[in-house]
């Protein structure tokens, strides 16, 4: 598709082969991640209409890992062809190195083929820099997976599985606990991803810029999943007219395009109201003119210490956020209000327990001293260990490395959380 795309001279042609092959990439996802989800939701329609529909067209249908990130990269390659950002390449092999390169083939970055196909077919060399580099990320994002998110899942577990049976501030605690989990299970995935990559001499894009410091919701989705925010923004929005439009038509790209991210996520409706909420949180910013005003800063860029005023802006995003999460994580529409509900009318406040007896203090202490941590290295999220002090380096690799002997645990399950996408 993408030699035919590139050789055709009619602009109509060009058009037709690139739908042809974003109709096939689609198609394939659709099938595998959708199929049950539409019959479902067509039967359960029917039903309110007073049909019983004794049997449907399911499949047993096994959800291959990562296709919902191989098939973005596959489109972006006849994308950027037809847009004329690359030249395809007549290497089959080169191509199929960069469909299925291994450290972010099952959760990204989704990367574009103008960056690492070209990376993949020029010849590499040994880099001792790069690969320290690597190593150090690696080891970053062990320890956000292990010590942060691993350590707190089985909170989280219970108390979503559980919901029913909690007061509002238990509640509060565990959605608020997965900010955390998601966070350090889906960018210390990416960090052993682009460590792993440089191994191999290969440069991978950033995925995430340390999101809990976001001033608005804007800012959030600039540092959260890059890649695939980037993605819908050059490939969805731009082509829909972007905010070269008139304001209504902008504020109907931002829906789709938080609605299409949603269902991107999974084949469940809690997926889409996700991204109607993060589109609702989105549009007034939009409105107001403030979602570029923190593209190219950090947080207290030159200052110690955040301002009251900052410090206020991270806190409503955090909480904003960490809201449209009750619907990411509930496994159905039902369950995500169900949990709601008891938080606005179940006003009591109880003291949790672990479900495996471990103290609730250790955690709390530990994540505070993460979120500090994270605020200092804010400024660069490819070097979490750069310190000029050999000293305070050895000190931070010491305690990195036992942070995850401590909090290592068999009893709990280590899949990474966006495999499921």
């Amino acid at each position: 598709m993408g030699q035919t795309i590139h050789h055709s001279t009619s602009d109509k042609t060009r058009k037709a082969w690139l739908w042809v092959s974003v109709i096939f990439n689609v198609g394939l996802l659709g099938f595998f991640k959708y199929y049950n989800f539409f019959i479902g939701s067509w039967v359960d329609f029917i039903s309110i209409l007073g049909y019983d529909l004794k049997s449907t067209w399911t499949l047993q249908i096994i959800l291959p890992v990562g296709i919902s990130f191989y098939t973005f990269q596959t489109m972006s390659y006849s994308l950027d062809i037809y847009y004329k950002r690359l030249t395809p390449t007549k290497d089959f092999i080169a191509f199929a190195t960069f469909v299925s390169f291994f450290p972010q083939l099952v959760a990204g970055p989704i990367e574009r083929a103008s960056n690492l196909l070209s990376q993949i077919t020029t010849k590499r060399i040994f880099n001792y820099n790069q690969s320290s580099e690597g190593l150090k990320l690696i080891l970053w994002g062990l320890f956000k997976k292990v010590v942060i998110a691993d350590s707190i899942a089985p909170i989280v577990d219970d108390i979503f599985a559980n919901y029913t049976q909690y007061p509002a501030s238990t509640l509060v605690l565990g959605v608020s606990l997965f900010s955390f989990q998601v966070y350090g299970d889906f960018s210390g995935y990416s960090d052993i991803a682009i460590g792993t990559a440089k191994l191999f001499g290969i440069e991978l894009m950033s995925n995430f810029k340390f999101p809990i410091f976001s001033r608005n919701v804007a800012e959030y989705w600039q540092r959260w999943h890059v890649s695939l925010s980037t993605w819908f923004r050059h490939y969805v929005y731009i082509p829909l007219g972007g905010s070269r439009v008139s304001k209504l038509k902008s504020v109907r790209n931002i829906i789709i395009i938080f609605l299409v991210s949603g269902f991107w996520h999974g084949a469940n409706w809690t997926f889409i109201v996700w991204g109607g909420v993060h589109a609702a949180f989105y549009i007034p910013v939009f409105l107001m003119g403030r979602n570029r005003i923190y593209m190219n800063n950090v947080v207290a860029e030159n200052r110690w210490f955040p301002t009251i005023t900052e410090i206020s802006q991270i806190l409503l995003t955090f909480a904003l956020v960490t809201f449209s999460r009750v619907f990411f994580r509930s496994e159905s529409i039902t369950d995500a209000f169900g949990f709601l509900q008891q938080i606005f009318t179940n006003f009591t406040y109880d003291t949790y327990q672990h479900p495996l007896g471990y103290r609730m203090i250790d955690y709390f202490i530990l994540l505070a001293l993460f979120v500090v941590y994270e605020f200092i290295i804010r400024r660069d999220e490819r070097s979490p260990f750069k310190f000029k002090s050999k000293v305070v380096r050895f000190v931070m690799y010491t305690l990195v490395i036992l942070g995850m002997l401590l909090f290592f645990d068999d009893n709990i399950d280590r899949s990474f959380i966006y495999f499921q996408f």
